[in-house]
């Protein structure tokens, strides 16, 4: 038979109600069916025969209730009298949309539907779109038509328990004679809430349906967009940004055009030569090489598609160039005049480290490769190309093809021994000048083609040419001759004093160099700036490493004294008092006022003139650059523009971003003058200029015929610089121009079908010279290794030997005239050193000592077949594993539903009890009095914190416990007594009736005195307990009414229906004025009999009523009914707030239960606080089996999961289970941190000597969710998590047999099984640990929550039982044992003086200072690992305060406010404003630069942000993004500090209180940088901006046909189920950043009504609800 709950009477009307609100269901995360019967207990389920008609909505009578056999017959045959009709009929019409004919309903509908479970699949049969609150509200305007029906509705649940009467439905035809055996006995009046399905799925809802077709569409588009999702769609280009935050390549493509539109007839003659021959094109620059170039590659292009199309082997092509810049330029010009795949490579994209396969899928891949020759050199000598796989090499700028270079070894170690002349690639070289050397002329361009195996060519017609190109006017400028090279008064003075440091020598040389050339006031320049706070740093570090390498023979006193006279240096320098330039004596050089002249009369006026000012030396275009913007026109505009040589310049500037910005500007006209090296002579595309000046000579035809190129703009001037009675000045002017009509005349000579005659004999004569150095080919691969080489492939192998930190180290020494080297590696080198042949030069010693090396590392093994390494540094083997969580797969688990302790404990009969008092706070609030009660157990219970009731509307009242810690002694007789009591209650309150067996009771009930006031001691506890009231309970099971019983002793009674165990009063006093024959009150409560008073009393059927006789001369009750509600740990709902409680009954059909009011009143709290003990026990539970100690309401929260999607923040929680309290998130959000930073303390202590990379991946396999879960597994803690709220079912006690109610045959063995998420779980972990802190936060004690980690994570990586066992671990790095120097001891000091802590080891704090580009300095690691510490360390003190200052936001708001406080932006703010970027060790421009430029920047943000001396805290959040590096010295200082304290945490928190707190104090005024993070962003703006709330950002792995490991994730926003925008990233986190910021840009412009329209958004009402849902938080 089946059976469903209790639901409204079958009435036609109400019955079709009943049906619509089940339909309705699917809307509501609660059903609204059960809404109506949450109103007042009982209400039994509906019996049903088989074929689904119900039979009855009463409880059943037995004799025992006082009902007669004749009664129960009568009542039996009535509940199933004439209820098929209505059900058919008013069923299927609940489902009809209003107006649909009747006939349209599939005949499905009519056929045994379970009445109470949602129907999910109408829309099987609904040929329309259907809303089911409309047909709620129609069908309850329609019922209110009819009064009767109206007052029914109020009770409807109640009434339909007892059976609907034939009165009550009119006109039903036909009964049903004939009732089924079985329903007569079972399940007698009962709670009517839907029991817990054990194992089953719980309901679905529409939130439920609309993630699984979210669901589905992502997955479906996930496979459809799988195979397009490449790097160009994961780029977020930002067409109209600023060229600083621009990439080198966007730079260069920037201003890019096409440049095959119409060639020139000379252009196309050297094409058309290029396609038959090799050939060297000489023309001026600017004379558009590029192109013959272009045209070249297309020609060679279109052959190699020829040849492929035939199956022929791929060949490619090569540009290849002498600097990094020109690869980008290049590339850019291919890429926009080619029609095919082109590739760049330069050495910053790691291409030394890429195999032979990689080389060979860019060939297949790509026509032509942009690179440097470098690059291809080395490809050729490790064997990943070979030189018959390349159709064409272009030479930029090929008269760089000489010596060494790259260019000539390609062509002498791979061209030339290439015998098979077909298999040759094609050559073709590019140049101004085909030679730079000052020698003879004809010579050395003989050589160059025979270097290149090319022939010298250019344009037939010179004067064509000419007309194409603008030649600049040329003249001489004068100037006077200059002072010889002097000392200025600050030189002197410092000499004098400082004279002997040999650290000095070549400042005091580049300065007296500056006065005589630029002038005193530029030479003293050059002593500022080299003495100056930027180049401080640099000057000591360079110091330090000086005596790093002469350690052994310096001892450190020397440091220490010569840093001393360092900063004496400085202190000199910055006191100096500089003169303006023009204000002093020689301030200006004559040559500087000559250049002044000339730039005067340029920019005397606004003009859009460009001038280029060529120089010798960096320094000199730093220093008239600086010059000039104080003394030059206001209308000059200068830069610099300087070159980058293998990371040796001391200028940012010089790096190839900054030398394109550089450009850009200069194009753009914010320069019009640029003081320029000769990175400005070749390569470069610069705009035309108006001025070339040569400040400095060039030193060969080919610089200047280069910087003239410079100077194309028409009318354009050429000046040479000439000092006055200089000779060779004028000599190297007459010298290029001669030298130049040289070139001209050996062009013009050129027969134009002059074969390539004479020239290998003469490449051979080159060769020859080498003929004596060896050479190794590998026999397997056909790597070749030369002298050449061989410096590169060593440098190579010690750059992957781990622990490796120095180069080879080369000592050469004379002997008989000749020089012999021996090579020293490192210690990890399998070979310590190797010794070369004796050689005529050093160089040669050096490469044969290297290419020794290399042949034993070769012969041992060490070197692969292709010249690479076979030691790599240790990368940590896991660093690859998958360790993420399917975060939507979730399993099947056992729930524990009772504590163990119960089980244990039962079995026999106690001699002794424990009590647990549990009494109202705010007991007014109930209502009504009550009493306080006992919970007595076997054993002792823990202190259970208080728990908050909600007792009625605005009231609520926190029940607390009180345990005893002793135990009274019991009697046999007192246990009987104490059992009765129990029973009664079960039996009175909830219509349950027990066996009585005492061995098998869990706890008993027992009543405390009023005037409890706590325990005073074991002896008294026994008289605590009223144990008069026990007495009377246990001898009288009801109280007997008479007639004549006084009226008083009726008032203050519990009334019990004795025919519907649902029915439940207070008797409040008895009416005089009223009979039982009297009408009922127009005040009363509805019910189903309103006949008379004595009626309403009654809930007996018809038939069975007049069967039973009453008095009518006895008296009438005022009393209460009392709500069915059993859950005080919610608040009440809409319906129980409002439903009507006053009756009017007499007691005879009545029962006055012996249970006093107060006692009854305090049982009704019985459920309630016994789901709450038991959720603390079994959390404990939890707790011990892990071995923790933790308070039962962190243990309690941190196992608790409230919904189906808990982990979900702000979105709309599915199942919600109410009055569970506090779920796991934020215990989550804290528990995390810790884990991150117990995990890090211990690998950071168990691997001193590891690097970052290696912390983190150890790391992570511990604090993965992945090793949480299958610990978690291997422990059952999934038992123990509580996702089941408050259930009517299951707090009654397990171990007793239940006689009559309901659940009568279930059996305590059944397993009962929750769905859990996998990160639920892991999760749920980590809130442990966080419960685990938090229960000794008191004390800082941290112990508890390090020994959960360590049962948690179950790793050897974390072996720790206590905070102090971390520094036991510790063992001291040698370095920290070693005597500090001077600068240490200095740098600890004036870090005590600022922060007022006192270093012990000084070496520890200068490690944190010392830039990963100083990997050793002098013995000290780099910051890295102390900043891998100090991070974690700075969460946990930054994750503390926020958490505890916020004890009610929820961890997303947690999170990205906490991202304001350890932001690289702010922490940059601290360590500017400690000082910190003063102190930093580093090399390289690049981190000197940056560094200072945000320092004042951020210095500059601080003063606007100042007022009264007061700063604003946000100050550091108006400036752009620093440099990481100065945030990593806050978490590596703190990382030193907690080192050197010992571990002592305290000290992390000092530093916080005193330097990070007062920033974020008020929250408040960092919502908007934490609403910026685009996913924030996106959620507000969906749901307050556009009133949004059917949405979903989803991510997963990017599906993967072939099989192959997954290497990204794709994220995508979903609105209303249509995707409108993805992301795609190595890690969900940063796809779904992706994913928002594109949706931001669809969704940012549409207005709210715009929006509705694209997407049919209907989600108006639904904006308020998805705002309060934003405050909902869940774990992450």
């Amino acid at each position: 038979m089946a059976t469903v709950p209790g639901s409204a009477p079958y009435d036609a009307d109400l019955w079709d109600l009943q049906s619509a609100m089940v339909e309705a269901d699917k809307s509501h995360s609660r059903p609204l069916s059960t809404d109506l019967e949450d109103l007042f207990f009982d209400c039994g389920e509906v019996p049903m025969l088989d074929d689904g008609i119900p039979t009855s909505g009463s409880s059943l009578r037995t004799p025992e209730t006082g009902g007669s056999d004749e009664i129960m017959a009568v009542q039996r045959r009535e509940e199933a009298h004439g209820l098929r009709h209505d059900y058919d009929m008013h069923f299927a019409e609940s489902l009809i949309e209003p107006g649909k004919p009747k006939a349209e309903v599939p005949k499905a509908v009519q056929m045994n539907f379970h009445i109470a479970a949602p129907i999910h699949d109408h829309d099987i049969f609904m040929t329309e779109p259907w809303n089911p609150m409309e047909q709620v509200e129609f069908k309850v305007a329609e019922a209110k038509q009819k009064h009767s029906e109206a007052q029914t509705l109020m009770y409807g649940v109640d009434a339909f328990a007892a059976g609907p009467s034939t009165g009550s439905v009119k006109g039903r035809p036909g009964e049903v004679e004939a009732v089924q055996k079985a329903e007569a006995a079972q399940n007698a009046s009962e709670d009517s809430e839907p029991e817990f399905e054990e194992g089953g799925p719980t309901p679905k809802t529409q939130a439920t349906e609309r993630k699984r077709e979210y669901k589905r569409k992502f997955d479906k588009w996930a496979q459809q967009h799988a195979k397009i999702i490449t790097d160009e769609e994961i780029r977020l280009r930002k067409p109209a940004a600023a060229d600083e935050s621009l990439s080198i390549h966007e730079l260069m493509r920037k201003d890019q055009q096409n440049i095959i539109t119409d060639p020139r007839e000379y252009q196309l003659e050297l094409f058309e030569r290029a396609k038959k021959q090799n050939i060297i094109a000489v023309l001026d620059t600017g004379s558009g090489k590029t192109l013959i170039a272009v045209l070249l590659l297309r020609h060679i292009i279109d052959q190699e598609l020829e040849d492929r199309a035939v199956t022929k082997r791929n060949r490619t092509a090569f540009f290849l160039v002498d600097s990094v810049a020109l690869v980008f330029q290049q590339y850019e010009v291919l890429n926009t005049n080619l029609d095919q795949s082109i590739a760049r490579f330069c050495g910053d994209m790691n291409t030394d480290l890429w195999a032979k396969e990689t080389w060979q899928t860019h060939l297949k891949e790509n026509m032509v490769i942009v690179c440097t020759a470098e690059i291809l050199y080395q490809c050729l000598m490790h064997s990943f190309i070979g030189i018959d796989q390349i159709n064409l090499l272009i030479f930029d700028e090929a008269h760089h093809a000489k010596k060494n270079h790259a260019y000539a070894r390609i062509i002498k170690d791979f061209y030339v021994t290439e015998h098979d002349r077909t298999k040759r690639p094609r050559v073709f070289g590019m140049t101004a000048s085909p030679v730079d050397v000052r020698s003879d002329f004809t010579q050395a361009a003989k050589d160059l083609e025979a270097m290149l195996h090319c022939q010298i060519a250019t344009t037939a017609d010179l004067a064509l040419l000419r007309t194409s190109v603008s030649r600049p006017n040329e003249s001489i400028a004068e100037y006077q001759t200059l002072l010889a090279p002097h000392e200025t008064d600050l030189c002197r003075e410092l000499r004098t004093r400082y004279g002997d440091m040999e650290s000095l020598a070549k400042i005091f040389k580049h300065a007296k160099e500056a006065a005589s050339e630029l002038g005193e006031w530029c030479a003293d320049q050059v002593l500022f700036y080299a003495f100056g706070e930027k180049q401080a740093n640099k000057l000591e570090r360079k110091v330090e490493k000086e005596y790093v390498k002469n350690q052994d023979t310096r001892p450190i006193q020397m440091l220490d004294e010569e840093m001393n006279r360092l900063r004496e240096v400085q202190d000199i320098v910055s006191s100096w008092k500089c003169v303006e330039p023009t204000e002093r004596p020689n301030g200006l050089s004559p040559k500087v006022l000559v250049l002044r002249q000339y730039l005067d009369l340029i920019f005397e006026r606004p003009t859009d003139a460009r001038c280029i000012v060529f120089v010798d030396k960096r320094y000199s275009a730093r220093l008239l650059s600086e010059l000039f913007a104080q003394i030059g026109s206001p209308h000059l505009r200068p830069g610099k523009l300087v070159g980058a040589r293998n990371g040796q310049s001391d200028d940012a500037d010089s790096s190839v971003r900054q030398q394109i910005l550089t450009l850009n500007k200069f194009r753009k006209g914010l320069l019009n003058c640029l003081f320029a090296t000769s990175i400005a002579e070749e390569g470069l595309d610069i705009p035309e200029c108006n001025l070339v000046i040569r400040f400095d000579l060039y030193r060969t035809l080919i610089q200047y015929i280069q910087s003239r190129g410079r100077a194309r703009h028409a009318e354009s001037k050429y000046i040479h610089m000439v000092e006055k009675g200089n000779r060779w000045h004028l000599q190297s002017v007459r010298d290029v121009r001669k030298g130049e009509e040289v070139m001209r005349l050996f062009c013009e000579s050129l027969p134009a079908d002059r074969l390539l005659q004479g020239n290998e004999p003469n490449l051979d004569a080159t060769l020859d010279k080498e003929k004596h150095l060896r050479v190794f080919v590998d026999p397997t691969s056909g790597a070749k290794l030369t002298y050449a080489s061989s410096l590169v492939i060593l440098a190579h192998f010690v750059s992957c030997l781990p622990e490796a930190s120095l180069p080879p180290n080369y000592m050469v020494s004379v002997e008989h005239g000749q020089y012999t080297c021996e090579v020293v590696l490192p210690e990890s080198s399998p070979v310590h050193s190797a010794c070369g042949r004796p050689s005529s030069k050093k160089s040669l010693a050096r490469r044969s000592a290297a290419f020794q090396a290399c042949l034993l590392l070769r012969q041992g093994g060490h070197l692969d077949e292709n010249l690479l390494s076979t030691h790599h540094k240790h990368l940590p083997a896991m660093r690859n594993a998958h360790l993420a969580l399917n975060m939507n797969k979730s399993s099947n688990y056992d729930m524990r539903v009772k504590p163990l302790i119960w089980q244990e404990t039962r079995g026999s009969s106690p001699t002794s009890l424990y009590m647990t008092v549990f009494s109202l706070a705010n007991p007014e609030n109930l209502g009504r009095t009550s009493q306080p009660m006992a919970l007595l157990t076997r054993t002792r219970m823990p202190a259970f914190p208080s728990v908050l009731l909600h007792l009625h509307v605005d009231r609520t009242s926190n029940l607390n416990f009180d345990s005893s810690e002793d135990s009274f002694s019991i009697s046999k007789d007192d246990l009987e007594k104490l059992n009765a009591f129990t029973l009664r209650i079960y039996k009175d309150v909830y219509n349950k009736k027990f066996e009585v067996d005492n061995a098998a009771m869990s706890y008993w009930f027992a009543p405390v005195l009023k005037d409890y006031r706590g325990f005073t001691g074991a002896e008294a506890l026994h008289h605590l307990l009223d144990w008069k009231t026990i007495d009377y309970v246990h001898k009288n099971e009801f109280w007997e009414w008479s007639i004549d019983a006084p009226a008083h002793e009726l008032e203050n009674r519990y009334l019990v229906d004795k025919w519907d165990g649902g029915r439940r009063f207070w008797s409040l006093e008895v009416l005089p004025h009223l009979g039982p024959d009297d009408p009922v009150p127009h005040d009363a409560a509805a019910h189903k009999y309103m006949a008379s008073i004595l009626d309403y009393s009654v809930s007996l059927f018809p038939k069975a009523r007049k069967k039973a006789v009453w008095r009518h001369d006895q008296p009438v009750i005022h009393a209460h009914r009392i709500l069915h509600r059993l859950n005080w740990l919610d608040e009440l709902t809409e319906k129980e707030v409002h439903v009507n409680t006053v009756a009017y009954v007499c007691p005879e059909p009545l029962l006055f239960s012996a249970l006093p009011t107060e006692v009854a009143a305090m049982a009704y709290l019985i459920p309630s606080a016994v789901t709450r003990v038991e959720s603390y026990l079994i959390a404990l539970e939890t707790c011990d089996t892990l071995g923790l100690t933790i308070r039962p309401d962190l243990a309690l929260e941190a196992i608790t999961k409230d919904s189906d999607n808990t982990e979900e923040h702000r979105q709309e929680q599915i199942h919600l289970q109410r009055g569970m309290g506090k779920n796991y998130e934020r215990l989550e959000f804290i528990g995390d941190c810790f884990l991150k930073m117990a995990t890090s303390i211990s690998i950071f202590c168990l691997c001193p000597q590891n690097d970052e990379y290696e912390y983190h991946v150890r790391r992570m396999l511990m604090i993965c969710n992945k090793n949480l879960l299958e610990h978690a597994i291997e422990r059952k803690l999934y038992e123990y998590i509580r996702s089941i709220g408050f259930s009517r079912r299951n707090w009654y006690p397990q171990g007793i047999k239940l006689l009559e109610g309901k659940g009568v045959n279930k059996i305590d063995s059944q397993v009962y099984k929750h769905q859990l998420g996998d990160k639920t779980v892991a999760d749920v972990c980590e809130a442990l640990i966080g419960a685990a802190l938090l229960s000794h936060s008191d004390s800082g004690n941290m112990d508890m929550a390090v020994k959960a980690v360590t049962a948690l994570v179950s790793s050897p990586d974390h072996d720790v039982a206590q905070w102090a066992d971390y520094y036991k671990m510790y063992a001291k790095p040698a370095y920290l044992l070693t005597q500090a120097s001077a600068v240490q001891t200095n740098l600890a000091a004036q870090i005590e003086h600022k922060l007022g802590y006192r270093f012990k080891y000084p070496k520890l704090l200068m490690s944190a200072f010392v830039h990963p580009s100083l990997p050793n300095f002098g013995g000290i690691p780099c910051y890295q690992r102390l900043e891998f510490l100090g991070d974690s360390l700075l969460d946990m003190v930054c994750v503390n305060f926020i958490f505890n200052k916020y004890p009610d936001r929820d961890p997303q708001w947690l999170t990205e406010h906490k991202m304001a406080m350890v932001s690289n932006k702010f922490l940059s703010a601290v360590a500017v404003r400690l000082g910190f970027h003063k102190h930093l060790r580093f090399s390289g421009s690049i981190v000197e630069y940056q560094t200072r430029d945000y320092a004042q920047e951020i210095s500059e943000a601080e003063k606007e942000h100042t007022k009264d001396d007061v700063v604003a805290p946000d100050y550091w959040t108006a400036t752009r993004n620093p440099p990481k590096w100065l945030a990593d010295t806050i978490e590596s200082y703190l990382g030193a500090v907690f080192v050197d304290s010992e571990f002592n945490f305290s000290e992390i928190e000092r530093f916080f209180n005193e330097h990070i707190r007062w920033f974020f104090e008020d929250m408040s005024i960092y919502d908007t940088f934490a609403n910026n993070h685009p996913v924030t962003h996106l959620h507000n703006h969906l749901t307050l901006s556009l009133g949004c709330s059917n949405y979903k950002l989803m991510a997963s792995p990017v599906p993967n046909a072939a099989g192959t490991d997954i290497k990204h994730q794709v994220a995508v926003v979903m609105v209303h189920g249509e995707v409108i925008a993805s992301g795609t990233a190595a890690s969900s986190k940063n796809a779904k950043v992706k994913a928002s910021e594109r949706a931001l840009q669809v969704l940012k412009p549409l207005a709210p009504f715009e929006f509705r329209e694209r997407w049919g958004c209907d989600c108006d009402g639904e904006a308020g609800e998805a705002e309060a849902l934003k405050d909902v938080g869940t774990a992450i």
